[in-house]
């Protein structure tokens, strides 16, 4: 039997457009002599739905694009495809998170996810029941057992699930399953790919069956799936692979199980910048826009976020802002000026000391007697980010803020100022990356000016300023915040590794203090394995 993978990208509510890839993909799947065409996780719905799951109008709208589809396949070609189901009993929750079997003009069989995820940016818990029993869908003969993305990672190496006891994937090799299906809509994080291939490996060897894993591709607010869909043999041995952070049909053989081994990403470094490339273009396209406009101030964050932009957009979807004041550096403007050009996109400069000085003086009588300090920083970074978003709203382009997750995990960014935007491109990406991944854009020739990435970082709101007058040297910031933020050590423990006491006290404090200001920072494309947003919910007013 010759089976598809359709690695596809859905929108999440855009069910007539997701039906429509749908259909495309199982006409391709006819012409490639598929038998059976397999698509990710909910795909009529979009990956995750959120709280649209409470409108039953969508549900129904699910419901009848699932019976649409079924309608229009014949004994020839059946299709697996995720959706949202109603539970067949009433209770407190009523839907499940399912996968159908469709063919020969009906649905055949319906297939729910048993291991909800309640953790990080999942919380399946909140709208699904959990299946307690799983069986094989069967067509054509061949008996696949169908688990569901967490039914997997889970389930792993028997471990049990707190969501439910059942061992969904071992219960469905049990019932002669002839492949082990995994139909996926799980997020990119740095490093998880070799986690991913562990547990359908593993899955492969312990129950000496062929895995098939599609996972969805496409970003969605701010989240990215990579796609990356695989086969396995009963060795754990990849015999056929998708491309990665891109749609792809992933065509095999379940009898000799061969199919193509397609090329994917050779670094970290290209991981994290394919990421976040597709991050941005379906989080402008999918909300609506075409084009941004970024702030330049000659320094690296602005700099990194221009290069993904033109790489994303297209540098003729690509506005740079020079907003020049008393205290901008002449190589911090000519620095700016270069980026642009060797990026090829439009360059404005605004200068901003007029509205500074204008601020100052409508001020003065009110600050009479008090020294100059972070307040007058502020109101220029306040300055530029009025113009900035004036900008978006005269030529309706999206503003993308360019604070690294050093700085947000600090604070070291001005809310309404700096932090204006529709995107927050590279907040999860730390300082120490952002140089990293630059250097990475420049492997071949000079994109980033090496002047940008060379010179010590500074804000440049007030006379020879450098970041390291505030914050520590990010190499020692940097590993204090993974290990608070993702690793989720305490002070002690992050001491006791060898960082110096004071420092580690200092930091934790300026990260608990700001939790305020991150709430009201623009969504960010999540890269590491802990990003701050919906992923990380930290009280506000709150002492710890």
């Amino acid at each position: 039997m010759k089976i598809l993978l359709a690695q596809i990208n859905t929108t999440v509510g855009a069910i007539d457009d997701n039906m429509r890839k749908a259909r495309e993909a199982m006409q391709q799947a006819r012409t490639m002599g598929a038998e059976l065409c397999v698509f990710p996780e909910m795909t009529i719905t979009g990956y995750p739905p959120l709280d649209l799951l409470e409108y039953d109008w969508f549900i129904e709208k699910n419901e009848q694009a699932l019976r649409e589809l079924a309608a229009v396949t014949d004994d020839s070609l059946g299709a697996i495809i995720g959706y949202v189901a109603r539970r067949n009993t009433q209770g407190s929750k009523a839907l499940m998170n399912s996968a159908a079997l469709i063919g020969g003009g009906r649905v055949i069989s319906r297939h729910d996810k048993t291991l909800l995820p309640t953790y990080d940016v999942f919380d399946e818990g909140r709208w699904f029941h959990p299946a307690h029993s799983v069986q094989p869908a069967v067509w054509r003969g061949v008996r696949f057992g169908v688990g569901i993305c967490e039914d997997y990672w889970g389930g792993a190496a028997g471990v049990r699930h707190p969501n439910c006891d059942l061992r969904p994937i071992a219960t469905l090799a049990a019932q002669g399953a002839d492949l082990l299906l995994s139909i996926s809509a799980s997020p990119y994080t740095l490093g998880k790919r070799a986690i991913r291939r562990g547990i359908y490996s593993g899955a492969a060897r312990r129950h000496h069956l062929p895995v098939a894993q599609v996972n969805l591709a496409g970003g969605n607010d701010s989240l990215v799936f990579d796609g990356w869909s695989n086969v396995y043999n009963p060795a754990g041995e990849i015999v056929a692979q998708a491309a990665d952070f891109k749609e792809d049909l992933l065509l095999f053989e379940l009898d000799t199980l061969s199919g193509p081994v397609h090329p994917t990403a050779q670094s970290d470094e290209e991981e994290v910048y394919h990421a976040l490339c597709l991050g941005l273009r379906d989080y402008v396209r999918k909300c609506g826009f075409k084009k941004v406009v970024i702030g330049l101030s000659g320094g690296i964050d602005s700099a990194l976020t221009a290069a993904l932009a033109v790489a994303a957009l297209g540098a003729e979807n690509v506005t740079g802002v020079s907003m020049p004041s008393r205290y901008s550096s002449d190589h911090s403007k000519d620095d700016a000026r270069v980026l642009a050009e060797n990026l090829g996109i439009e360059y404005l400069t605004i200068p901003i000391e007029g509205m500074f000085g204008a601020f100052l003086d409508g001020l003065s009588p009110a600050f009479a007697g008090r020294e100059p300090d972070v307040t007058e920083e502020n109101i220029q970074a306040r300055c530029r980010g009025i113009v900035l978003m004036a900008l978006s709203n005269k030529f309706g382009s999206l503003v993308l803020s360019t604070g690294n997750k050093s700085e947000m995990a600090v604070g070291y960014a001005t809310l309404y100022g700096d932090m204006c935007g529709g995107v927050s491109l590279i907040s999860d990406l730390p300082k120490l990356w952002v140089y990293r991944l630059s250097r990475w854009i420049n492997r071949e020739r000079e994109i980033i000016p090496w002047n940008t990435i060379e010179k010590p970082p500074s804000a440049e709101l007030r006379p020879d300023q450098k970041d390291s007058d505030s914050l520590p040297e990010y190499a020692t910031l940097d590993p204090i915040i993974t290990k608070y933020v993702e690793e989720f050590k305490s002070v002690e423990q992050i001491i006791a590794e060898g960082a110096d006491d004071a420092t580690v006290r200092r930091v934790i404090r300026m990260i608990n203090v700001n939790e305020y200001k991150r709430r009201q920072a623009a969504p960010n494309i999540k890269i590491t394995g802990k990003a701050f947003g919906h992923g990380r919910r930290m009280p506000i007013a709150a002492k710890y």
